[in-house]
């Protein structure tokens, strides 16, 4: 009997220090997209992380299948938290509701680390479309064939702009590209009349003349361009298509390391360079811990399910 006692104890024992040794070797980072915005916050992330916890948080760049596919690898590593997943919080929201199969199970096969930032969309237009606001921008639709590039089949700015058409009983042709950067390129061409896109990416165009800003997805006004209406106040209350990055580790993850990392990354978010850093980059940051993490890609799961329902949107 003592020696059980025993033996439960150590075992005891051995779990509180590994937890508490971790991370005691370097930890391995998948990002779900190629070099961009999500690499670029995920490496601050990560640098933050590494100088807190003294051990490099490693990044690999592993894109595909909406994030389906780096997210696919984490979820069948071991559940040691030294294998964490970096990605858009749509592989979680709305991939579900338009891939037919998922190679895992956004739900269950996770454990939620942090949902750290979001951000919205400004819809843009090529200057020579007449059109200087949301409405006007419906009445044309209305009026004659229009088009909207996107990033992608799936995509937030594909997203954005499905449920903005879905929400003013308006139709585009969609024309996806592979990427967002030449989707901006070809509008502010006029190879193509209209787009949702990051604020980053099509602001500096807007200031150039190039492209008009008309609004913006997200339900608060955008921090670089506070001019600029919501979507929402230009005619279409509830109007609401903010996106964020997520972090996550295989389901199964020691409790206390899911903690820690998540703490860990919102002292990050509140370090002075790392605020300038989001405000540059049209970030909002949101101070969540795990569980309340995990609701908010929950509740937008099911948000996102209704939107793609109504717009229609299918991905083989």
């Amino acid at each position: 009997m003592i020696r059980a006692f025993l033996a439960v104890g150590l075992a005891a024992l051995a779990l509180s220090v590994n937890a508490q040794q971790y991370p005691a070797k370097p930890v391995r980072v998948i990002v779900t997209t190629v070099p961009g915005p999500l690499d670029t916050f995920a490496r601050i992330i990560c640098d933050k992380l590494a100088t807190a916890l003294k051990q490099p948080f490693v990044i690999e760049n592993k894109p595909g299948a909406g994030g389906n596919i780096g997210a696919d690898l984490v979820a069948k590593s071991p559940a040691d938290g030294y294998t964490l997943l970096f990605a858009l919080d749509t592989t979680f929201t709305v991939n579900p509701a338009i891939y037919k199969k998922m190679p895992f199970d956004p739900a269950k096969d996770f454990a939620v680390v942090s949902v750290p930032v979001t951000y919205g969309q400004m819809l843009a237009v090529n200057a020579a479309v007449p059109a200087k606001s949301v409405a006007e921008l419906v009445a044309l639709a209305k009026q004659k064939p229009m088009n909207y590039a996107s990033g992608g089949n799936g995509s937030p700015s594909h997203l954005s702009f499905a449920y903005f058409l879905a929400a003013s009983g308006t139709d585009m042709s969609h024309i996806p590209y592979k990427g967002t950067g030449q989707s901006i390129v070809d509008v502010v061409a006029g190879q193509v009349d209209s787009i949702f896109a990051v604020t980053t990416g099509v602001y500096p165009h807007v200031k150039s003349g190039k492209l008009r800003a008309l609004g913006v997805s997200s339900a608060k006004r955008s921090m670089v361009a506070p001019e600029v209406p919501t979507v929402a106040e230009s005619g279409f209350p509830g109007f609401d298509a903010s996106f964020a990055y997520a972090l996550l580790a295989p389901a199964g993850t020691p409790d206390e390391t899911v903690q820690l990392l998540n703490r860990e990354v919102r002292k990050a978010l509140a370090a002075p360079d790392v605020q300038e850093k989001n405000r540059v980059a049209d970030y909002s940051a949101l101070d969540l811990d795990a569980r309340r993490s995990a609701a908010w890609l929950k509740e937008k799961r099911e948000h996102w399910a209704s939107v793609v329902q109504r717009a229609g949107i299918i991905v083989e």
